[in-house]
């Protein structure tokens, strides 16, 4: 099994709400119908998400009413989003089915407090394609609070021991610094589990209620750190996801753990 985790900076334009990037996606949904592997897929909010969810401070916890309006709407939003990434994987005959983390998992204080893989195993064992997705979620001493992407990867990398983790992003990999701010920074191709707690980022300048880049480099550690071989690569680029997925030389950081 691979677990392929395609970014919101991906699927949407974070700086406006609600704006899917079709063609990239039936792109990508193409790619992942070549590989023709066995596949787990999780996916970004976007703008779908992290806009109405800091707008309503959800990942801060329960405070007001006027919140709870903003939790359902979030949630509506990013199934809204959901829908659109399996029409893209129907359209290539992938056998997708939406798994929401609300439904099947409680947080507690941001952090994982129970999860029920049971739905999950057996849609894997019949053969299906599950996606699942960053979304809000109750929370046991928050009240509620956001489930990233990032955090779904991390999990299920754990549960199901994949062969490869690939995080697809609208960068060619891994930098010294973020290349959308900074003209001198460097592209990593290798780089170590242990390394990369050394890599420091600075946020973009849209809405991203998880942390954004910092979060993402921490899963990749984590996973990291599993054995399991993890790789970041650009989607924007046509063939560099199928390209990773069967092995191919491309463009892209691997991250290196001790197992390799």
């Amino acid at each position: 099994m691979i677990i392929v985790k395609l970014g919101g900076s991906i699927l949407t334009d974070k700086r406006k709400k609600d704006c899917f990037r079709q063609e990239i996606m039936q792109r990508l949904a193409r790619e992942l119908k070549q590989a023709q592997q066995p596949l787990l897929l999780i996916h970004g909010a976007g703008s779908f998400g992290h806009i109405l969810a800091k707008k309503y401070q959800l990942n801060e916890g329960y405070k007001t009413k006027q919140q709870l309006q903003g939790f359902s709407c979030t949630q509506a939003n990013v199934q809204q989003l959901n829908l659109l990434v399996l029409q893209a994987l129907h359209d290539q005959d992938i056998p997708a089915v939406s798994l929401p983390p609300h439904a099947f998992l409680q947080l507690d204080n941001h952090h994982l407090d129970t999860i029920e893989y049971t739905l999950l195993d057996a849609y894997v064992k019949q053969g299906f394609t599950p996606v699942s997705f960053g979304d809000v979620a109750l929370d046991k001493t928050l009240g509620f609070s956001i489930c990233s992407g990032d955090l779904l990867v991390e999990l299920f990398a754990a549960h199901f021991k994949p062969e490869k983790v690939i995080f697809v992003i609208d960068e060619d990999g891994l930098y010294t610094a973020n290349p959308k701010l900074d003209a001198q920074a460097s592209f990593i191709k290798s780089i170590t589990a242990k390394e990369l707690g050394q890599l420091t980022t600075t946020a973009d300048h849209h809405a991203d209620v998880t942390e954004g880049m910092k979060g993402k480099i921490n899963t990749i550690q984590q996973v990291a750190h599993m054995g399991i071989h993890t790789v970041v690569v650009n989607g924007t680029k046509p063939q560099r996801l199928y390209n990773t997925m069967v092995g191919k030389e491309t463009v892209c950081t691997i991250i290196r753990t001790t197992k390799q």
